[in-house]
């Protein structure tokens, strides 16, 4: 009961931090105050919108006895923190770094809801209203982010205070979950010349028949591939530098507001941009995507070739990591002699866990059809190095994530006594 205590309140901590709460939904219902801290008061909108934003993002009952009451418990805190903040001569906030998180918080939110309209018809006002509505509020959530920081990021534990950490809670510590260490070897399957040709004539045509005064939305909208933005037109959202495939990040920032792009090829297949907007490193842009398909010649050849590879291994011709490194177009992982990481086996995506689930270690998949990210389809092999079955965390195995707990625990209990010292010294009220 105490963990799941200590777990509830670390993530309502971290609802001050995440800084997205405040801009979630419009006032629906009249008004009114429901608590006041110093002098900022806290609305009952403001309130209902931190709840539905906790249910949403946690899957819990918005029903839930107490919930309401817990959630604007720490509406209060972040409150007590801003105020604290506010005196604090070492905290200052550059207009620079508020821009960026504004920035990045509404390019989160338009790629959520699909284009910069759809946000603007839930917000009920245009996106530069927007930024300009809720830019003081961006201040006051990175003022308390910085007082955050210089009082609990350097908070460690010692050795001795894991292990009565570990003493004191082992019992209702939860299990660790099967994990298992895999790697992959992704191919992406060649296409014939005269595939590409067709699919680049295709597109010169579209985009042909935009720059004679084609209606560029509406071309998407027929014959975009790119399920995700076809529909609003192609629009893509706000994206910063570094956000984009290399190919059509050279192309969008290349452009002036405004102008199409020639025809761009990517690791995707063939593209039309339109840049909307540019502000420094962040742009406003829309595409048309053309995807080529993958001939059936060349997909057998990759499977072909991805068996041998495997059979090089089981017959001990080569390491994995080695063959990995020489052969996977996987340009992330194929340094790394194909290593996708160490998961709980229930975290891994849905068809590569349907394939990983029944391998034991050091076997090998057959060849699997795989998308890679946001950028390749292809199809790939993948190898089980290791698998650590489900069991009570322990201080041998487990001293990692012990110690993680343990830090995490101590940062909860200065954060709580600071909470305690902060609602003795500023004036508050909760009128709910």
């Amino acid at each position: 009961m105490l963990m799941n205590k200590f777990l509830f309140t670390l993530i309502l901590l971290c609802l001050s931090i995440l800084g997205e709460v405040s801009v979630v939904a419009q006032l629906t219902v009249v008004d009114r105050i429901v608590a006041v801290v110093g002098k900022e008061p806290i609305l009952l909108s403001d309130l209902n919108a931190q709840v539905e934003f906790y249910t949403l993002n946690n899957r819990v009952d918005s029903s839930t006895p107490g919930l309401k009451q817990q959630v604007l418990d720490a509406m209060v805190n972040e409150k007590l923190m801003l105020a604290s903040a506010q005196e604090d001569t070492n905290i200052a906030v550059r207009e620079e770094d508020i821009t960026n998180q504004l920035e990045a918080l509404i390019a989160q939110r338009i790629q959520q809801v699909g284009s910069e309209q759809r946000l603007a018809e839930l917000y009920g006002m245009p996106i530069s209203r927007i930024k300009r509505e809720f830019r003081d509020e961006t201040r006051k959530q990175l003022m308390v982010q910085m007082l955050q920081q210089s009082k609990f990021g350097n908070i460690q534990v010692s050795r001795r205070e894991v292990e009565e950490f570990f003493s004191q809670y082992k019992d209702s510590l939860p299990a660790v979950p099967e994990e298992v260490e895999v790697y992959h070897i992704f191919k992406v399957p060649s296409v014939s010349i005269t595939a590409k040709n067709a699919i680049r004539t295709k597109a010169q045509h579209i985009l042909d028949s935009i720059r004679a005064g084609g209606d560029f939305a509406d071309f998407a909208r027929r014959y975009s591939e790119d399920r995700a933005t076809a529909t609003s037109g192609g629009d893509l959202g706000s994206w910063h530098r570094g956000q984009f495939v290399a190919e059509f990040e050279e192309a969008v920032f290349s452009l002036k507001e405004g102008d199409l792009s020639n025809v761009v090829e990517t690791s995707r297949g063939f593209h039309i941009v339109q840049l909307l907007e540019r502000r420094g490193d962040l742009v406003h842009a829309r595409q048309i995507l053309f995807k080529v398909g993958l001939d059936t010649a060349g997909v057998q050849e990759t499977k072909a070739l991805l068996r041998s590879l495997k059979d090089s291994v089981l017959n001990r011709q080569a390491m994995f990591a080695d063959i990995a490194k020489r052969h996977s177009d996987d340009k992330e992982t194929a340094p790394l002699g194909g290593y996708l990481g160490e998961y709980p086996l229930t975290q891994l995506d849905k068809s590569l866990q349907d394939v990983v689930k029944d391998l034991k270690e050091g076997e090998i998949s057959e060849p699997m059809e795989v998308s890679a990210g946001t950028t390749s389809t292809g199809y790939q092999v993948v190898y089980v190095k290791k698998r650590v079955p489900e069991h009570a965390m322990n201080i041998q195995n487990d001293w990692k994530r012990i110690e993680q707990l343990a830090m995490q625990f101590k940062r909860t209990n200065e954060y709580q006594k600071w909470i305690k010292e902060l609602r003795s010294e500023i004036y508050w009220d909760i009128r709910l």
